[in-house]
């Protein structure tokens, strides 16, 4: 037998799905906008039958409350699923092998137009390429900017994060809609001086200790 709620526990329920972190880290479109102020029509219509109970007027809109959860989750999940999918990516997407120092005078340049994002990217792989030639972690196709923060905060304690904060605001600028500013870069750049500066307290993925700069 089916059991209506009635209109709190309807409101409650609708509240509670739609807090959920899915649909909190989704950026809105503009069908997510009309859905959204769709759930706010349906949010007012269950203060309008509160007092109710569980009658057909409240039956109806739980059904409806239902079906809205249902079309937000057709909705969002493809687009999360892909921005999963891409934050899997290398890092070095092109394929080329291109020194420490090629990726700074390119971060340098994106940062004279203000390409922020751009030059956040190209600093990040800069640090990786720069721990792969002084041998701090082996050299590694299809290495994500996640792996190389773990490899790296491994390697380099103190600033894991930093590291970590960084490789995360390459996943968010690089493949979903984050955007960097001139802050982010200036941290970057600080953070790349200090890794260059520091001496590693292991080699990341094997037991020999990392060879002198």
């Amino acid at each position: 037998m089916l059991i209506a709620p009635d209109a709190d526990e309807a409101r409650r329920l609708l509240q509670e799905e739609l807090a959920k972190p899915a649909y909190v880290e989704a950026q809105p479109n503009i069908f997510e906008r009309i859905l959204a102020e769709f759930l706010r029509g349906i949010g007012r219509l269950l203060d309008g039958v509160e007092g109710l109970g569980a009658g057909p007027g409240t039956l109806l809109v739980a059904v409806g409350a239902a079906l809205v959860i249902v079309v937000a989750v057709v909705l969002i999940r493809p687009r999360l699923n892909a921005r999963g999918r891409k934050q899997d990516t290398a890092v070095f997407d092109d394929g080329a092998r291109r020194s420490a120092e090629h990726h700074r005078r390119r971060s340098a340049e994106l940062a004279s137009d203000r390409d922020w994002n751009g030059a956040v990217a190209e600093l990040l792989r800069a640090i990786i390429r720069s721990a792969e030639e002084r041998v701090v972690v082996e050299e590694q196709v299809g290495r994500t900017a996640t792996e190389a923060a773990g490899q790296l905060g491994g390697a380099f304690p103190a600033l894991a994060p930093d590291i970590a904060r960084l490789a995360d605001l390459f996943n968010e600028t690089h493949y979903g809609s984050g955007t960097a500013g001139a802050d982010d870069y200036r941290r970057a750049v600080e953070l790349d001086g200090r890794l260059a500066s520091e001496q590693p307290g292991r080699r990341t993925g094997t037991t020999t200790p990392a060879a002198p700069r």
